[in-house]
């Protein structure tokens, strides 16, 4: 009948990560069935019924015995349909229906349909990370789509039936189904442009601000003004995701089962959840824990439009991530970090209306509730905002016959300036001083920006965190325009944005 006892390498995911989990399986007499132990949740427990069918439809022969799968280490839950290929190859090599040769080479992943044939399984990146550091090939549905990096030495399996010859019969996995993903070259896709954008040149001057320097950025204004219109651009002014940052947020994207096409492209990820999300969908959670939209927005943009509609508490779950750039979700089975660096734009309305300030129609909100809808948003979170802009209805006669106005190209250009220049500085300053002065002392003010930034201060009340923060935008300012100290106009614009005039 075969070996009593087979081992096959896969994995089970675990926040971002896949953890090397065994599949053993032992065949005895018995009541003929098939168990699977080793904490397995509901949808392991169901690849029972599909791995029957599976192995029947390809021609195989379901064993009349007893086949007890045992997932090792039987200490962490596994969860997910990944496990279905795994225990099926398990079982035919078990009873002798296909060849052992080779099998413990391989990570096996993947789900089965009731026809036998191997389809994709969530979190292929982070399964083709692990097989790499273990030393073994992928084997997974010829369908996954990976990097052309992590797709070397990777096998693709349109179904079990193939296996009957062995492993050494697989092909690799394809280049055209593993690369950019079919998407088409990045030249033929269509991308917003800031010139799209008319008669908001102060927006267009704060966007470039929170770009250059990665600063949390509000857009208020009354309804049409453009402030989605804006945030839905700002990727464009963004330089083109690293190396680094591209495999941690295609690992992110991977394991949350959302496409990696765009970010092997180098596009930064945009995420804009609905004011009705929980606060598990935005910072992760659930069960088994994924990652929420901050993490998918990891080195890319969070835009939250209507902020004041969100749910209190969701919105004061965002004060952690911002400042730690990592969110850790602690379980009965463990913690649970997932990175979630991202550069946050977000949008509201000045009163539930919407036309507080608005030159063109009158409000009809009364002061109370104007409070209680900007009180909505609550000050800690606010405090960690550090670009606030106030954005007009644009002028009908621009809107109407069009106007030029600044593009994408060209603020992608005095960001990538003002990041060089950044460096750069950091780097003379490093040289010079060792490690320099620490905190706001060392941005490098001039005397009289200094004196100016005191006297600011203590007259609006400017907290400890408000003060660094006005202080490194201040320090964008000056970057932007070339300046290694910074002056008093970058003190009074930066100030500008940090001292309101709504919300």
């Amino acid at each position: 009948m075969g070996s009593p006892d087979v081992r096959i390498p896969t994995a089970t995911l675990r926040g971002v990560e896949a953890v090397p989990v065994t599949v053993e399986v032992s065949v005895s007499g018995g009541i003929p069935g098939l168990s699977i132990v080793g904490m397995p949740d509901a949808s392991v427990l169901e690849a029972r019924s599909r791995v029957r069918c599976a192995i029947k439809a390809c021609g195989y022969k379901i064993p009349r015995l007893h086949v007890t799968v045992n997932l090792a280490p039987a200490e962490i839950r596994k969860t997910g349909t990944a496990f279905d290929l795994p225990i099926a190859v398990a079982v035919l090599a078990a009873t002798g229906q296909i060849p052992l040769d080779g099998l413990s080479g391989l990570l096996f992943v993947g789900e089965l349909a009731l026809d036998g044939s191997v389809c994709p399984s969530r979190g292929a990146v982070a399964h083709a990370a692990l097989a790499e550091r273990e030393g073994l090939s992928l084997a997974c549905s010829a369908q996954t789509r990976l990097p052309l990096g992590l797709s070397t030495g990777a096998y693709g399996i349109s179904a079990i039936s193939r296996l009957r010859a062995g492993v050494g019969e697989l092909p690799p996995l394809a280049a055209d189904a593993a690369g950019t993903g079919g998407e088409g070259a990045p030249g033929a896709i269509e991308r917003p442009d800031f010139s799209d954008v008319v008669d908001q040149d102060m927006a267009k001057r704060a966007m470039v601000i929170a770009a250059a320097g990665r600063h949390g950025m509000l857009m208020v204004g009354p309804p049409g003004s453009g402030k989605t219109m804006l945030a839905r651009r700002m990727p464009t002014i963004l330089p083109p995701l690293t190396d680094a940052e591209r495999s941690e947020a295609m690992l992110i994207h991977s394991v949350a089962g959302q496409p990696i096409a765009p970010l092997v492209r180098g596009e930064r990820p945009f995420r804009a959840p609905h004011h009705s999300i929980s606060m598990g969908g935005l910072v992760g959670g659930g069960r088994p824990v994924m990652p929420g939209e901050v993490s998918l927005a990891h080195g890319g943009v969070l835009f939250l439009d209507e902020l004041p509609e969100f749910a209190s508490n969701v919105l004061q779950s965002l004060r952690q991530p911002m400042e730690d750039h990592e969110v850790r979700i602690v379980r009965v089975d463990g913690v649970y970090a997932f990175p979630c660096d991202f550069q946050l734009v977000a949008a509201a309305n000045p009163c539930p209306c919407g036309h507080l300030g608005d030159d063109a129609q009158e409000c009809t909100c009364s002061p109370a509730r104007v409070a209680a809808y900007q009180g909505r948003i609550g000050g800690p979170l606010m405090d960690r905002i550090d670009v606030v802009v106030d954005v007009h209805r644009p002028a009908s006669t621009d809107v109407i016959r069009g106007s030029d106005g600044i593009g994408s190209a060209e603020m992608l250009d005095q960001v990538m300036a003002a990041r060089e220049f950044a460096s750069w500085r950091e780097a003379r300053e490093g040289a010079r001083h060792g490690m320099g002065a620490r905190g706001v002392a060392g941005l490098g003010f001039q005397p009289d920006a200094c004196a100016f930034f005191v006297d600011s201060a203590e007259r609006l009340a400017l907290g400890g965190r408000g003060i660094a923060r006005v202080g490194r935008v201040a320090r964008t300012i000056a970057d932007m325009d070339g300046h290694e100290l910074v002056s008093r106009d970058d003190v009074g614009e930066a100030l500008q944005y940090r001292s309101r005039r709504q919300l």
